[in-house]
């Protein structure tokens, strides 16, 4: 049995988290053959808890971490941050998901826990894990009412909540473009390039980790798997493979998987005149009460600089690149979307603009299993990357030890992913949807 990557990862713009911060520690590239317990291919939130877990549970496991790009440059360092503990099912008007909500909040909130105590473990700076919640903002009439639905679910699941007004609102984020929000306690915000680099120079004591090499093949070995990058080879007793949507490049789960771009900009730095215009908490983020709504996050020196995030505009990719034209058209609707927030930052400008990879799967569940024997994926977040990533990468450490847990259990009762219709129709259709959802989001 053997696995081929048909494509490496492909990014458009720079990985802004990681921009901000310096000092980047670099790991050597693998160049030579070496054996090891575990191999983990991917070196984002999925596969750096793996390798946590793994370490938990066998200390003296000789593990191996390939990542094919930088730490922190990929998929990990491009999101917005978001650590979120209650339902945010992505394919829903208001958040609200199905019967395993209450599972999926207890399961959230212990990703969310094992990730507070690696930062304490690994004296991750603190900034860069604020248990600040959240809030889901409103702008419109039809906004307000999925706020009101969705705070309706959390009661009914036995969730705090609390509503804000339009001052409130205002009084938070600067901006009168609400009409109201819904709080939230229990959402992390992250740096998400600080935390990574962070975990990954803990792991980096006990586990040897290479950066810039991408796995070429996996293959049957005798009882195990060698790998192969451009420079090395690793033969392990055990793989587990943590690419997300990647997953497809190495011909598993092929015809299954949606893979979408989103986009995000963040704005240059606030100077004081500016900052002082715009009044408001010096750190918040806020989600659209409508998911293909505008994200918007405000950071402060500890977490990069006095800037704003703005995240919105999707895109389906099955060959994994976004265009050129994407990232254009993303930048113009970021811009026009801040400027309705917030008028008195016209003359701001966009720092830096990008695309982050996500990988939806049609029923929204996740490949978290036993490919072969001994050989484990933790891969297909449905755009939850933090903690669907952080709990993935638990299961396939469990599950390579031998392991047991909740977490496992969850994992191993979901369904097999769902068959896309035949391309292109896949495609075009997935992005009319994605269109029309914009469309219908409006304000929000």
């Amino acid at each position: 049995m053997s696995f081929t990557a048909r494509r490496l990862p492909s990014h458009r713009g720079p990985a802004a988290w990681a921009e901000l911060l310096k000092n980047a520690p670099q790991y050597p590239l693998l160049e030579d053959k070496i054996t090891a317990d575990i191999a983990v291919i991917g070196a984002g939130f999925a596969g750096l808890s793996a390798v946590r877990r793994i370490l938990q549970l066998d200390p003296s496991a000789r593990v191996v971490l390939l990542e094919a790009g930088r730490i922190a440059q990929g998929a990990a360092g491009r999101n917005s941050g978001f650590m979120i503990d209650l339902p945010h099912d992505l394919a829903s008007d208001d958040y609200a998901g199905s019967g395993d909500d209450e599972m999926l909040v207890t399961l959230n909130r212990h990703a969310i826990r094992f990730a507070a105590q690696a930062v304490e473990d690994y004296q991750i700076i603190s900034d860069f894990f604020d248990p600040v919640g959240k809030v889901n903002g409103a702008a419109t009439h039809q906004g307000d009412a999925h706020n009101r639905s969705y705070a309706a679910h959390l009661t009914a699941l036995g969730e705090r909540s609390e509503w804000l007004d339009a001052q409130a609102m205002q009084d938070l984020t600067g901006s009168r473009h609400y009409r109201s929000g819904l709080y939230t306690p229990g959402t992390v915000m992250l740096q998400p390039a600080g935390y990574v680099r962070g975990l990954a120079q803990g792991l980096n004591k006990a586990a040897q980790i290479h950066e810039n090499t991408p796995v070429l093949s996996i293959r049957r070995a005798g009882a195990g798997w060698r790998l192969k990058t451009p420079k090395g080879q690793v033969d392990a007793g055990r793989v587990i493979t943590a690419v997300n949507g990647h997953l497809e490049s190495f011909g598993i789960a092929k015809g299954r998987l949606l893979q979408l771009f989103l986009f995000a900009s963040m704005s240059e730095e606030l100077g004081a005149e500016a900052r002082a215009a715009l009044g408001g908490a010096p750190r918040w983020g806020v989600t659209p009460a409508d998911p293909m709504g505008t994200t918007m996050r405000r950071i402060d020196p500890g977490q990069g600089g006095h800037r704003i995030v703005t995240r919105t505009a999707a895109v389906v990719r099955p060959g994994l690149k976004p265009h050129e034209r994407d990232l254009k058209r993303a930048a113009h609707m970021h811009r026009l979307k801040f400027a309705e927030r917030f008028p008195r930052l016209a003359s701001v400008r966009q720092a830096y603009v990008w695309g982050g990879h996500l990988c939806l799967s049609l029923n929204s569940v996740a490949h978290a299993r036993e490919v072969e024997d001994g050989f484990f994926s933790a891969c297909v977040q449905n755009g939850l990357g933090t903690a669907r990533g952080t709990l993935t990468g638990i299961a396939a450490a469990e599950r390579a030890c031998g392991a047991a847990s909740d977490v496992t259990a969850f994992f191993d009762a979901e369904a097999e992913l769902k068959r896309l219709p035949p391309q292109p129709f896949a495609t075009l259709g997935a992005n009319a949807v994605l269109r029309w959802k914009e469309w219908r989001a409006g304000a929000e």
